[in-house]
């Protein structure tokens, strides 16, 4: 793990840093299938739109967004609720140091404490590192989908990882909204003292 690196909660003023990160992905390659990075005023709203009910961290050194990780809903349906979709990225200059690793120990820790059972990492395939960081993190492969996307001149498969945050209760809980954990469980999940 990285010790250099604090997390917190991201906030809408860390839209453009976030995007700084993000943009390289959309314009250069197929990790992402959006075709134009969104500005920062759409990833702010998104960053807004969102933290209510799932978290986004943040991984700070020395003051610099050096990565964020956030979950969003699986799937629309209400019967999928407990699952959640995450993603993470890392800013180039700091690959290679955990803290993408860092950042999803912290978000599935909030996750459990919001009750969610599944996490699913979606990948545009081939991608050795996202693969890596996911497998290192617990999600195993469950399902590939063949010429999903099509971006940059070619089809692009996607692989679908899974990871059980929490076993799955015969009658689960409700998740509970991101905005409505206590501080303390906050804190644990983000690793302060």
């Amino acid at each position: 793990m990285n010790a250099a690196a604090r997390l917190r909660v991201a906030t809408a003023g860390d839209a453009a840093a976030i995007r700084a990160i993000y943009a390289p992905h959309v314009e250069h390659t197929a990790v992402s299938f959006e075709t134009e990075a969104p500005g920062v005023e759409a990833m702010a709203a998104r960053i807004e739109r969102l933290l209510p009910t799932y978290p986004w961290l943040v991984a700070l050194v020395d003051e610099r967004v050096a990565g964020y990780a956030y979950a969003s809903p699986h799937r629309e349906r209400a019967a999928y609720r407990w699952s959640v979709e995450t993603t993470a990225y890392v800013h180039a200059d700091f690959y290679a140091r955990g803290i993408g690793k860092r950042l999803y120990a912290a978000l599935h820790a909030v996750l459990k404490a919001q009750k969610y059972v599944n996490a699913f990492g979606i990948i545009t395939l081939p991608n050795a590192a996202s693969v890596a960081l996911h497998e290192a993190c617990g999600f195993r492969r469950c399902a590939t989908f063949l010429h999903a996307g099509y971006k940059s001149g070619a089809w692009h498969n996607v692989g679908w990882w899974q990871l059980q945050i929490a076993p799955p209760a015969p009658v689960p809980a409700e998740p509970v909204a991101f905005a409505k954990l206590d501080r303390a469980t906050l804190a644990r999940a983000l690793g302060a003292n």
